[in-house]
């Protein structure tokens, strides 16, 4: 018997699963967001969400994962919970203006 080493891998890597990797459908790509898939496909139809394609013969929607990535970083940059230039109590208070004067 030979002792293989952990680090030998037994097959090459399959090229197509390396590239399908960069994708996801739309289930998976719920999963990665943390929602429904159902969400997902409310916000597409609205035009909403992250950015999705059409891929291949039978166009299934698909998202492009660094697409994702990028959206979520738009999300929190857009949050004033996240992004403190935009949070109204960074802001220096307003004083009023006295109409009567």
């Amino acid at each position: 018997m030979s002792a293989r080493s952990p680090f030998v891998p037994s097959a090459a890597p399959d090229p197509a699963s390396a590239v399908r990797a960069g994708f996801l459908n739309v289930k998976d790509a719920a999963a990665y967001l943390g929602i429904s898939p159902h969400t997902l496909y409310v916000w597409r139809h609205r035009r909403q969400g992250p950015p999705s394609f059409r891929m291949g013969p039978r166009g299934r929607v698909m998202y492009r994962r660094t697409a994702l990535d990028a959206w979520i970083h738009e999300q929190e940059r857009a949050d004033s919970r996240s992004n403190l230039a935009l949070n109204p109590l960074s802001a220096p208070p307003q004083r009023r203006t006295n109409p009567a004067a």
